[in-house]
């Protein structure tokens, strides 16, 4: 029996070791009776809103700001130099991400502008400052309490949408900064954010306002502040869409 348990333990151990060595830092568990149930009693996979039921997220145990933040640098380490589409060319800088590594909320962009190959942050032109506006005057929150990525990570030349393979050489890194953040709700700003997350083609004007689900995580469609910006009636459409994320986290003020 001795040597059974001490074989399992051996098998265990290479196990964990070789998550570890794989750059995974923690494992999520199964939800308990003891995680509160927040679903629709009308709806047996939603809540109120429609939003998909999510798996209970790592515990803090099990799972800390420290990890989520050392990850993130791995894999903004692994971008350095990166030269796996044609947008490397005319980059000034890689604009990865920025914001709390362990965020409840995650925003997703297209892609850098102007002012964000020249900062290497993002959402820091105007198109930024009403996602600023929208975070802090509108949900009630710092900005620097969510994280802010989007799908590409260089400036398309001039702003362009970015093409189908420069999104393709571009998605790996963000489902692993999804991963890595885990967060309780992902905001897919426009277009490409949303199909690419979903893997869909289905217009942004369908997907928004409605609650889809990548990888357990609730996510919700809504058009991309620049578009804002050009059609200024859509902010109350876009307003509605984060009441919606509010209400699902049980946030203040709606």
């Amino acid at each position: 029996m001795q040597d059974n348990v001490n074989e399992l333990a051996r098998d265990l151990l290479t196990h964990v070791r070789s998550l570890r060595d794989a750059g995974i830092l923690s494992v999520a568990r199964s939800k308990s009776s003891f995680d509160g149930d927040f679903s629709d009693p009308s709806r047996g996979d939603g809540n109120a809103d429609g939003a998909a039921t999510a798996p209970a997220r790592i515990s803090a145990s099990a799972r800390t700001r420290e990890d989520s933040a050392a990850q993130l640098s791995a894999i903004e380490r692994e971008l350095v130099g990166c030269e796996l589409c044609r947008l490397s060319r005319g980059r000034q800088q890689i604009v990865f991400g920025t914001g709390n590594p362990d965020a409840r909320i995650l925003f997703v962009g297209e892609g850098p502008g102007k002012d964000e190959d020249e900062s290497g942050k993002p959402f820091v032109g105007p198109a930024g400052q009403l996602l600023t506006d929208i975070i802090e005057k509108g949900m009630k929150i710092p900005r620097d309490e969510v994280y802010i990525c989007n799908v590409v990570k260089c400036r398309p030349p001039g702003n362009r949408n970015p093409e189908e393979d420069e999104v393709a050489s571009c998605r790996p890194f963000l489902q692993q900064q999804m991963q890595a953040v885990a967060p309780e709700v992902v905001i897919a700003l426009g277009k490409f954010a949303a199909q690419t997350i979903l893997g869909t083609t289905v217009p942004i004007t369908r997907l928004r306002g409605n609650w889809q689900d990548y990888d357990g995580i609730p996510v919700m469609p809504t058009f991309h502040p620049a578009h804002l910006l050009r059609n200024p009636a859509l902010k109350r459409d876009v307003w509605t869409d984060i009441q919606k994320v509010m209400r699902h986290l049980g946030m203040p003020g709606v």
